[in-house]
């Protein structure tokens, strides 16, 4: 962090910390803080990310319609660069990742044109992760 930027600081539920560890620091590569037997806190590219055990299973709340896709609701992620982007989704595929939805080109030509993906951590919660043609397109109409 260190830097002016404002940081978000997101808390999801896992079920098991052992799994949270190699997802989150074994296939999405980040780094791991702070932690206790029943958290860790996880560097997401600067931002607050903590995984806390809970007892009972991590439920979906429903989806929502976008682009002819079925969006996961609650989801969490992170804007990346393309190349991150990429990069991501083949280190994602070479872990067998199944994804929710494949990574694909969303509004091609439209405002907000962007690269966007989908899948569920071990725990269930969903995850998307996109990069946008034009970071400045990001709240474009």
């Amino acid at each position: 962090m260190g830097s002016s930027r404002p940081a978000v600081h997101l808390a999801v539920p896992v079920d098991d910390l052992g799994a949270a560890r190699a997802f989150y620091g074994g296939v999405l590569g980040l780094s791991e803080g702070r932690s206790s037997d029943h958290w860790v806190d996880w560097n997401l590219h600067g931002h607050q990310l903590v995984t806390h055990v809970v007892s009972g299973p991590v439920r979906a709340v429903g989806d929502s319609e976008v682009d002819g896709h079925e969006v996961p609701i609650p989801h969490f992620g992170l804007l990346l660069t393309a190349d991150a982007f990429h990069a991501l989704a083949e280190r994602l595929r070479q872990a067998g990742t199944t994804f929710l939805i494949e990574p694909y080109l969303r509004f091609p030509g439209e405002p907000g044109e962007q690269w966007t993906m989908f899948f569920r951590d071990p725990a269930g919660n969903a995850l998307e992760f996109k990069a946008f043609r034009d970071e400045g397109q990001v709240f474009a109409r």
